[in-house]
């Protein structure tokens, strides 16, 4: 999977990076599918964003999360974007039953 990290009035550290990239690293063991994840993080007066668009068996799925903390939303981001794969996948097995 090719992640593509940017910030947006934030500074990317590594320790981000390195917390978003294993969150993301979690998502494949759903779908392995995933070509390209493309993440922005961004923060707002008390508001920490994480929004991402990922590319999975020719489909965009697109999630974001709020929260106070960024590494919280990062987690509630991963969690989204998990649920929508599997019910993604649940939709295409059952066009092919």
């Amino acid at each position: 999977m090719d992640v593509t990290l940017s910030g947006h009035h934030v500074e990317l550290t590594q320790p981000l990076k390195e917390f978003t990239n294993e969150k993301l690293a979690k998502l494949e063991r759903h779908a392995e599918g995933i070509t390209t994840a493309h993440v922005i993080l961004s923060v707002d007066k008390n508001n920490q964003k994480a929004e991402a668009k990922l590319h999975y068996m020719s489909h965009d799925i697109f999630a974001d999360a709020i929260s106070t903390d960024l590494y919280a939303a990062i987690d509630q981001l991963v969690d989204k974007l998990d649920r929508q794969i599997l019910k993604h996948k649940q939709k295409v097995q059952k066009k092919r039953a």
